[in-house]
């Protein structure tokens, strides 16, 4: 049973990970409101996909934990993860649909992996979340035959199939035209409060991402910069949370990769 005491449906406690010896996370402490929509940002390579992985059970984490509605699911086996990740959807960067399924197959993909319902039920089930994010009529065609933008919404039907608690983006914005970039906004936002999610999306794209956002979470070299709201994150006088949310080009995060002097490189430099 979902642990509604928590206010929080995801803790990363004192969390590090890495690809062979190099550490991506480092002692890492956050966590995701429950409920609420958060914005995972920040420089690249930071370790936001990272994260994400993380939280779905895809990776495992070197030491800490990996809370999911107050269980780590870092030692859990495979048919305790299976259970924890029907609660949990996501959106992969490109939509990831399956190229040789349509689009109503895709959505039901996750309903006949996960469950026992009637074909009649699938169906019915299918036809609302497409509802949903307006591509009802869109079922019978196939991946190659929809825009970019409708892949994010197919790809949103098929993460919210099996009703989640919580719900990941990755990269929701990215490859977008403005119009499709603002519907998918819209979309991620209206979905949590319509049907009562937890949401979490990494995002570069930060006009949008803070104006849906209830809570911010700015991740830099494995390390939580900031964690808090939107007004508190724009009256932050953090030099690289300043640099970030206003889009300077120079800052904590350099135009020059670290180099010696111009006059030490062109031998200009006296003895």
């Amino acid at each position: 049973m979902p642990n509604t005491a928590n206010p929080s449906l995801v803790e990363l406690r004192k969390l590090s990970f890495g690809y062979g010896e190099s550490a991506v996370l480092d002692d890492v402490c956050l966590h995701i409101p429950r409920g609420k929509v958060t914005a995972l940002i920040g420089p690249m390579g930071g370790g936001k996909t990272t994260t994400l992985r993380l939280m779905g059970g895809q990776l495992r984490a070197w030491s800490g934990q990996m809370l999911f509605d107050g269980e780590d699911i870092s030692p859990m086996d495979q048919g305790q993860l299976y259970a924890v990740r029907r609660r949990m959807g996501m959106l992969f960067q490109f939509g990831a649909l399956f190229a040789d399924m349509n689009v109503f197959e895709n959505v039901a993909f996750a309903l006949r992996e996960h469950t026992d319902l009637p074909e009649p039920i699938i169906r019915d089930i299918v036809l609302m979340k497409l509802n949903a994010v307006g591509l009802r009529n869109a079922r019978d065609l196939m991946p190659s035959e929809v825009s970019g933008g409708m892949a994010k919404r197919i790809g949103i039907a098929r993460a919210i199939a099996l009703d989640p608690e919580l719900l990941m983006y990755d990269e929701p914005f990215s490859g977008l035209d403005p119009i499709s970039l603002l519907v998918v906004a819209r979309l991620i936002r209206q979905l949590n409060d319509s049907m009562g999610l937890t949401s979490i999306f990494v995002s570069h794209e930060l006009r949008q991402t803070l104006a849906i956002a209830d809570h911010v979470i700015i991740l830099d070299n494995g390390k939580v910069a900031f964690q808090g709201t939107v007004p508190e994150v724009h009256e932050s006088e953090d030099p690289l949370v300043f640099q970030y949310v206003n889009e300077r080009p120079d800052g904590p995060v350099r135009f020059h990769y670290p180099a010696v002097s111009l006059d030490e490189d062109f031998g200009l430099a006296g003895p």
